[in-house]
């Protein structure tokens, strides 16, 4: 059987994990649950293996020569224990090769761009910008987390769609349509506001603050319907998305990625327009995170970057010679 390698990209929401040949073939595919530290709760080497034991199938493990692990939440603090829950899972679905965990920033880049210089902007559940050079992280900016920043985040604008939510219901803010579509989205049917915005508050916080993303797609609507307020919310998002980026860039080889950028919608538009008018170039989409993790591993193996074809098949993007 040809060799393969893995790699995984561990969200906060959803963990997905590749097995891939050397050549860039996806052979395996596996998801499971999130596994960020800091935002998803649950044991991180159980999601891990989830999603490693999905992909692996019926694959023979000692074909897997090695593999890249990254995850949004372990950098700095989060290192050692993203590492450790990495190493346990491995050996516990049976592989024996090289192993070894980056960062989400890392994986997502590589996932937009087999070039090693350029500018990452994320927006999922978190939100941040890095520089890379010769494919290793230069600098970054933001990133701190849902409570002391991820600015333009998915968790961000979720949060700011429940305090408008909350704002309108005890009448210190401006009506909106959030104020129905929050109470629906978790199944709340009491009629009087009091009664409704506490049961917001009890559904809040009984979530992990990763979950409170599903909101910013709501959000997203709401503002593409005319409502004022999630419009605002929606163009303060993208603001502070494109601020973060200026921090940092530019950059004519921009990724983007996180669910906020890469699905369709008003933040998205603002964003992706605020990036073409800056670099003159439209920003590349990080469209599989596992997949970029796998081309790192590939990379780390052969001891050569992936060829740019190579990397459009493997990760699903466009190769444009122009822009190598």
């Amino acid at each position: 059987m040809s060799a393969m390698v893995m790699g995984v990209d561990a969200g906060a929401t959803t963990t997905r994990c590749v097995v891939a040949t050397l050549d860039g073939v996806v052979v395996g595919r596996g998801t499971a649950g999130g596994a960020n530290a800091n935002s998803s709760g649950g044991e991180m080497s159980a999601a891990l293996g989830l999603a490693l034991a999905a992909a692996l199938g019926t694959v023979d493990r000692t074909a897997v020569l090695g593999g890249i692990l990254g995850a949004a939440g372990s950098a700095g603090a989060g290192r050692e224990r993203f590492r450790a829950a990495a190493r346990q899972a491995w050996q516990d679905a049976g592989l024996r090769g090289e192993m070894d965990t980056v960062t989400d920033l890392e994986v997502a880049f590589a996932a937009g761009s087999a070039e090693p210089d350029g500018v990452l902007l994320l927006a999922g559940t978190g939100a941040l910008a890095a520089r890379f050079w010769g494919g290793v992280l230069d600098r970054r900016c933001d990133g701190y987390g849902w409570l002391l920043g991820d600015e333009g985040s998915a968790v961000w604008i979720g949060i700011r769609a429940l305090r408008a939510g909350l704002a309108a219901l005890d009448g210190r803010g401006e009506a909106t349509v959030l104020r129905e579509v929050l109470p629906a989205y978790f199944s709340i049917e009491a009629d009087r506001n009091e009664d409704v915005a506490q049961a917001l508050l009890a559904r809040a916080f009984a979530v992990p603050p990763a979950e409170l993303g599903r909101l910013a797609p709501l959000t997203g609507e709401a503002a593409e319907r005319g409502d004022p307020v999630a419009t605002a919310i929606c163009a303060r998002a993208a603001e502070k998305l494109l601020h973060t980026y200026d921090t940092i860039g530019p950059a004519r080889n921009t990724v983007i990625a996180g669910s906020v950028l890469l699905n369709p919608g008003p933040v998205s538009r603002a964003v992706r327009a605020g990036l073409l008018a800056r670099t003159a170039t439209p920003p590349r989409p990080a469209l599989d995170g596992a997949a970029g993790a796998a081309a790192l591993a590939i990379g780390r193996l052969t001891g050569a970057p992936v060829p740019p074809v190579m990397h459009a098949r493997l990760t699903g993007s466009t190769h444009d010679p122009n822009r190598e």
